[in-house]
């Protein structure tokens, strides 16, 4: 990954399609991120800030955020700042993470005031601050910096801004010549705005080339065109990015069409998780301890279901006892006899303070009491192994779901009696479920169940009887709707594929996957949510690929 100096200077002019745009609402979706709708050049843009530790970035976005019910104190400043402002300038601060958005909006009192937003992506330092513009005065930021901890540079209402210290290296677009003179370390030392990934690329180059300037000035350009393209490759289990191509990394390549889809297919998913991980975390540890306790659980009542079973010797040992009655005194221990099934000798345990007659029927009362066992032991494996399943269901469903995804599960569990309900003082209002919805390449709608409830409601209120199901073959999985009476081949196999992506076997390959009419699913009397029957089904076996499913997506 490389969001440097030159990655910012590429993402800072394809955001000049901002420029004098005006900003319709602020969000703040977590502690994290700033969200900004922006109206600019006939068009609705969304501009995503984010000052996560290992995802800090900006750029524009089509996935969407969840907003609180209760915005932040900095997202109600920021609000009453730059909502309805215009942006009148977007720049880099030299080759620095920092970009600064100009902005000209009003007051309470209508007269007009400039404002700075001020992005800086530097990893665990990245912050986004808010700045009179006319003072350089901080009006606040995301995360505070009192003087205990930096006296150089406190970010805190009121204090001056300082810009970032500089490092004192040369900007590579004023001294490119020199660029050709250095190894990789000697360009990331000396130049302004150079990660060790893009030295390495710069470095590549030179070596299939004898007029280094020029491959120099040309690669520079990558990060200075109108229409900067977005480049990924995958390598050894790591990810990198550019704006440039990456010729140094063996591997398949991807290229996008500007920077925002590249850096949504690289962050989206890695930070909705990270998002749904601090939302999700006490859900996660209940279900595994749930599921530690009922295989703890499983284990005692199979051993007791093993010693259960050998009620049948303990029938053999009443029915010894009772023709060899004769034999037997009051006060023996034991006694040999044999057994006339297979004329083995077999020796028997007696109770010296019992009669021969209460010696058989203790053995016979014991092998009552042991079949009655098998039978109720029998009944609490299966509803053992029946929640185990369940809870193993949800706890995939929680590690692929949304934030929204999460309070539905949580809502389930406390349906189901798992799980005490959150008090809430107001009372909320019956939601219907949302399902994902995916197109195929020949454009048929899909829909996709992400937790058990969203399943329930996209196969049995959602779909037409004569609609397509999916579902992969006894696997915990979400429910998957090809709404088309007769589906093309192509569109199965995509929506197999989608299935296989959202279900356990996610990193598997070749993952089964039936596929019958919606008419034929049934969900039992008393069955849990997301728990059906179906028939007459057809399987196919796909492997799951994320790039697909997000080509999918609506």
């Amino acid at each position: 990954m490389a969001f440097d100096g030159l990655f910012t200077k590429a993402m800072t002019t394809e955001l000049q399609q901002l420029v004098s745009g005006r900003i319709s609402k602020v969000h703040q979706p977590n502690q994290l991120e700033l969200l900004l709708h922006i109206r600019a050049q006939g068009a609705n843009h969304k501009l995503l800030i984010s000052i996560h530790p290992s995802y800090s970035r900006i750029h524009l976005t089509k996935e969407a955020n969840i907003n609180p019910s209760e915005p932040p104190m900095f997202c109600m400043l920021l609000r009453k700042h730059i909502e309805g402002g215009v942006i009148t300038e977007i720049s880099q601060h030299g080759m620095d993470r920092l970009i600064i958005l100009k902005i000209k909006a009003k007051n309470e009192i209508g007269d007009d005031i400039e404002r700075e937003l001020h992005v800086e992506m530097m990893g665990r330092h990245s912050n986004v601050i808010l700045v009179d513009a006319e003072r350089m005065m901080i009006l606040d930021s995301l995360k505070h910096l009192p003087p205990s901890v930096n006296s150089f540079r406190t970010i805190l209402p009121g204090q001056t801004y300082v810009f970032p210290p500089s490092q004192d290296k040369k900007d590579p677009f004023t001294y490119s010549d020199a660029l050709s003179t250095l190894d990789e370390k000697g360009i990331v030392s000396t130049f302004a705005g150079f990660s060790p990934l893009t030295a390495r690329e710069l470095h590549h180059r030179f070596s299939g080339t004898e007029d280094k300037k020029t491959a120099a000035e040309n690669f520079l350009q990558d990060f200075s065109k109108d229409s900067p393209g977005g480049y990924y490759v995958e390598h050894e289990g790591k990810s990198y990015f550019s704006a440039t191509p990456l010729t140094h990394i063996a591997g398949a390549g991807l290229t996008y069409q500007n920077l925002g889809e590249l850096l949504d297919r690289m962050y989206f998913a890695k930070a909705e998780r990270d998002r749904v991980k601090q939302q999700a975390g006490d859900l996660e540890r209940w279900l595994q301890n749930e599921i530690s306790k009922l295989k703890l659980k499983l284990k005692k009542l199979k051993k007791e279901q093993d010693q259960a079973e050998k009620r049948d010797q303990l029938q053999l040992n009443g029915e010894l006892l009772m023709a060899n009655i004769h034999r037997i005194q009051k006060g023996m221990k034991e006694i040999e006899v044999d057994n006339y099934y297979n004329e083995e000798k077999v020796l028997i345990p007696l109770d010296p303070r019992k009669t021969p007659i209460e010696n058989s029927q203790k053995f016979y009362s014991r092998y009552q009491k042991a079949k009655i066992a098998v039978v109720k032991t029998q009944e609490q494996i299966d509803k053992t192994e029946e929640d185990i399943s369940y809870f193993e269901t949800l706890m995939s469903q929680v590690q692929q779901a949304g934030i929204s995804d999460i309070e539905e599960i949580r809502e389930e569990l406390a349906e189901q009696g798992y799980m005490k309900a959150q008090k809430s003082k107001k009372k909320k209002k019956p939601v219907k479920p949302s399902v994902e919805p995916y197109v195929s390449s020949s454009g048929i709608p899909i829909s996709v169940g992400k937790n058990n409830k969203q399943n329930d409601y996209v196969t049995f209120k959602v779909a037409a009887k004569s609609d397509t199901w999916l579902h992969t073959k006894d696997i915990p999985g979400s429910h998957v709707i090809i709404h088309h009476p007769e589906p093309d081949e192509t569109t199965i196999m995509e929506a197999a594929t989608i299935a296989a992506y959202f279900s356990k076997a996610r990193e598997s390959s070749s993952v089964p996957v039936d596929y019958t009419e919606v008419r034929q699913v049934k969900k039992p009397n008393g069955a849990k949510p997301g728990f059906v029957i179906y028939f007459e089904q057809k399987t196919v076996f796909v492997t799951p690929d994320e790039e697909l499913v997000i080509k999918l997506k609506k």
